[in-house]
């Protein structure tokens, strides 16, 4: 029986990825696994796929702000809007992975923290000093991580991961690949966890 990780591909900017971020670690754990967070950048997904955020479509725009909306009230998943939407998570990114080369767990516990910023209080998260601030409230040095910010290292770490999740076929949030197997969207949740029960179909 395999454990491997489940890949839990998003944008911090992504509303959807924020309701599936507050289901896929109870997922993973009904079915014995761990996920690995992999926050990435969908602007430049969206360079390779031709695509724009979908809020900012006419029309599919309306329905998809709609449609969150429903989806959080039935999940019981706060949502409040953020002023600036979509907004860039640049920063929120490169803090994740330079946090996340030192303790994995504490990546996931700032990752759900500015989510829940963003989109559970709606707060403006794209500035690094929003970072900043979401990590020193859950036990990160502040000015350790507002120095990395800046480094070029954590820079091309980003763009490592940016450029892995295209590599693996990630064009969305969120994105999740259990086992090989990849499922588009928090509405997928269900069928990917019925594909680690069943072993697939």
């Amino acid at each position: 029986m395999t454990t491997a990780a489940i890949d839990f591909y998003f944008d911090f900017s992504s509303p959807y990825g924020y309701l599936a971020s507050e289901r896929i670690d109870a997922l993973a754990a009904r079915q014995g696994r761990r996920v690995a967070w992999r926050p990435f950048l969908l602007g430049a997904v969206f360079k390779t796929t031709g695509s724009e955020p979908l809020l900012t479509i006419p029309m599919k725009g309306d329905y998809a702000r709609r449609d969150i909306e429903r989806a959080a009230r039935g999940l019981g998943v706060p949502l409040t809007w953020p002023a600036s939407f979509p907004f860039l998570s640049v920063a929120a990114c490169r803090a994740f992975y330079w946090l996340a080369d030192s303790d994995a767990e504490k990546a996931r516990d700032l990752a759900q923290a500015l989510y829940r910023r963003a989109f559970g209080d709606g707060e403006d998260i794209s500035k690094p000093e929003a970072v900043v601030a979401a990590a020193e409230a859950i036990g990160v040095d502040p000015a350790a991580l507002g120095a990395a910010l800046g480094d070029p290292a954590v820079k091309e770490r980003l763009r490592h991961e940016v450029d892995a999740a295209i590599a693996a076929g990630v064009f969305g949030s969120p994105f999740v690949v259990v086992d090989g197997e990849p499922f588009w969207g928090h509405d997928r949740l269900d069928a990917a966890e019925r594909w680690l029960e069943t072993g697939g179909w």
